[in-house]
């Protein structure tokens, strides 16, 4: 377990050994933005429901149609009224979502017509079928339109209220412990003794859970001592369905929590081979998932972003986990090649080009805040102006 890890094989390693770790419930549906389905949705209608306008014009039959001839009114049809049929050579006024009578198969805008004293004409050029919606032609009955493992965006919302639906199944929240450890950390809002820093990443950490849409049961802190420690963990262990951590997970002396994790259950692995973020370790407290962060800022920031969020949306049930990313070309470069795949703090400017964050330090938050994401920069890979790379907007995460 000395050996570093590679980064992609360390995604691969956390994400494939979660399960779920939450109980289904139903939950309304003005309630379940952000929150994971359970189960594979099914369209019990079509939608729409009938063939109805695309635009405000005139229904009739294209047969009915030739250039000049005027066409009666028959009808007038609003959105939200039932139609009679279509009487034979003649036409409906309709209006944009109104349903298609019978018998008419066409639709014209009103702006390629001419009205008359006795009915309206139609331009030289007709599409038959033009301008209709036909039913079903965003949403099939019996169609798979939300599956399991999808969490619910404003989108979703919209989708299901549009089947008349007001609830569904979903995944319980994911309840999340958060520890932090170290000696030199006092909580913000105290006065700072020589040699002591505030806790940063306590309140970072449950920003970002709580950004994601789970629960944070309990966020404690931890003396560097193998005693309190455990006690924080077991205590966590009570009240969380996983457990997140920052510091305590290098090789120094005072760090010892992966000392606690051998002791208490299963360690699956530590350190990976990326920069900033290292002294990583995954483990597993009975059936509880701990994943432990590194203590420097930035350090923590990056592993919350690649590892901790699909740990946690793996345990939350969620399926469709992905990273946003598209190629930007670097506007700097460098020679130096490390042996970690390395996530630079970016800005993109006006020019299009990604420039880095001068402080690139491990234990600086200001870069990220002053910046706009990740440029990827893969292990034993120099950087080259002009060259592209993956970037990988905060935004996405």
């Amino acid at each position: 377990m000395s050996e570093l890890l590679p980064f992609e094989e360390a995604l691969d390693a956390i994400e494939n050994m979660q399960s779920v770790q939450v109980n289904e419930e139903t939950i309304e549906i003005k309630s379940a933005l952000g929150r994971i389905v359970s189960q594979d949705i099914v369209a019990d209608a079509f939608v729409p429901p009938n063939d109805n306008s695309a635009m405000d014009g005139y229904a009739l039959r294209f047969s009915d149609w030739s250039p000049g001839k005027v066409l009666k009114i028959s009808q007038r049809i609003p959105a939200g009224y039932a139609p009679t049929p279509l009487e034979e050579g003649t036409c409906a006024r309709i209006f944009t979502g109104a349903n298609i009578p019978e018998g008419a198969d066409t639709v014209v805008m009103q702006e390629e017509t001419k009205r008359h004293e006795d009915g309206v004409s139609f331009l030289d050029s007709l599409q038959a079928g033009g301008n209709i919606r036909p039913k079903g032609q965003d949403i099939q009955r019996g169609q798979v339109i939300v599956k399991k493992g999808t969490k619910i965006s404003p989108m979703h919302i919209g989708l299901l209220s549009s089947l008349g639906m007001t609830s569904l199944s979903a995944f319980s929240r994911l309840n999340v412990g958060i520890l932090t450890t170290g000696d030199e950390l006092i909580a913000p809002g105290n006065t700072l003794a020589e040699g002591q820093i505030f806790n940063s990443n306590g309140p970072m950490l449950e920003a970002l859970v709580t950004q994601a849409g789970y629960c944070v049961s309990q966020r404690l802190h931890a003396k560097d001592s193998p005693e309190e420690t455990e006690t924080a963990i077991s205590t966590l262990l009570a009240c969380s369905d996983v457990i997140l951590s920052s510091g305590g997970v290098s090789v120094g002396e005072e760090d010892h929590v992966k000392a606690i994790l051998e002791k208490m259950g299963d360690v699956h692995l530590w350190k990976i081979a990326i920069k900033p973020g290292k002294p990583l370790v995954h483990a597993t407290l009975g059936t509880t998932p701990f994943l432990g962060l590194p203590g420097n800022p930035s350090s923590t920031l990056v592993t919350y972003h690649w590892f901790a969020r699909r740990l946690l949306a793996r345990c939350a049930g969620q399926d469709n986990i992905f990273d946003l990313s598209y190629p930007v070309d670097a506007g700097f470069s460098r020679t130096k090649t490390i042996k970690r795949d390395e996530f630079l703090r970016v800005s993109i400017s006006e020019d299009g080009l990604a420039y880095a964050h001068p402080q690139q330090s491990s234990g600086a938050l200001m870069a990220a805040c002053e910046s706009q994401g990740y440029l990827h920069i893969k292990a034993h890979t120099s950087i080259e102006y002009g060259c592209s790379y993956a970037f990988y907007p905060f935004s996405g995460f």
